[in-house]
């Protein structure tokens, strides 16, 4: 199994750190008793300023970073609004983002609506909002970094090889892992990425983003408004992500798994530097299960 320091992350998965799983006993397919390291999962309240905006479920980490990303991809936070503070609560499992301006968002509230991922994931308003004006650019990517991406995140000790029933989201910088964030929700996982830009002052223009889960069009509108050009799975596609990809001009490749891939949109970005003939086997022990939807 791969070394995390062989791996240049800033931030890696720790599938053993306090609260994120619990043992359980219960009994096998023989009848006999059997333990399993089972994924915690707790609500979490974020605010802004003094409006409740939604309670999510989700893991214990990352819970700032949660709340900036969530706030930020549903357009509440925007690139000129000052946060002023990001309170953690963890008795009252409360995030409060405060910014130095309050903003009424309560049209945005009023048209609530439930997305396709897991976890009860919620969006506000009109889910093509704001698209219009992104601009993502022209640049590239290489088979042969999709290939060395695969094969270092699959080999990242996680804990969706711990205990499964989790997605996995990873900021990507050409061959590159940089941050490496897990949730019970695939959109929770990657709304941590986006605090993490956001808290950071990182840019997604020449960034690559993977995720183990589905390619829906929530996925590609949150990516789009990360201002990442290219999206990754090893999962599939839905026909409206691969539409609003294709509307936003944005990279979709998914079902990426040891040499093989299928790219839907986006494929001028694509440079084919690597024969997939040389493209190692996916070892049986590394290759991830199916993913929980």
């Amino acid at each position: 199994m791969a070394k995390l320091h062989d791996i240049p992350y800033r931030i890696a998965p720790a599938p053993q750190a306090d609260g994120l799983t619990r043992q359980i006993v219960g009994t096998d397919h023989t009848g006999q008793p059997a333990a399993l390291s089972v994924i915690e999962e707790r609500p979490l309240t974020i605010f802004l300023n003094r409006r409740e905006i939604v309670t999510a479920m989700t893991t214990r980490d990352y819970p700032e970073y949660l709340a900036l990303g969530f706030l930020s991809n549903q357009g509440m936070l925007r690139a000129d609004d000052e946060v002023t503070a990001v309170d953690y609560d963890e008795e009252l499992e409360t995030v409060v983002v405060r910014t130095a301006t309050e903003t009424d968002f309560e049209d945005k509230l009023a048209r609530k609506t439930r997305t396709s991922g897991c976890a009860v994931g919620t969006v506000f308003g009109d889910m093509m909002e704001g698209l219009a004006a992104v601009r993502l650019p022209q640049s590239t990517v290489k088979t042969s970094d999709l290939y060395a991406l695969s094969g270092k995140i699959n080999r990242t000790p996680s804990l969706y090889l711990e205990a499964g029933a989790i997605h996995g989201t990873v900021l990507c910088q050409g061959s590159d892992p940089l941050v490496y964030m897990e949730d019970v929700g695939r959109h929770n996982a990657v709304d941590k990425i986006a605090g993490w830009m956001l808290r950071h002052g990182e840019s997604g223009g020449d960034k690559t983003l993977y995720t183990t889960g589905r390619l829906t069009s929530e996925m590609v509108i949150k990516c789009a408004t990360m201002g990442i050009p290219v999206l990754v799975s090893r999962s599939g596609f839905t026909a409206w992500g691969v539409d609003i990809a294709r509307q936003v001009g944005l990279t979709l490749i998914g079902r990426l798994k040891g040499k093989r891939f299928a790219c839907l949109a986006g494929e001028n970005r694509l440079v084919r530097d690597q024969d997939p003939d040389t493209v190692p086997a996916e070892p049986s022990k590394h290759a991830r299960k199916g993913q929980a939807s």
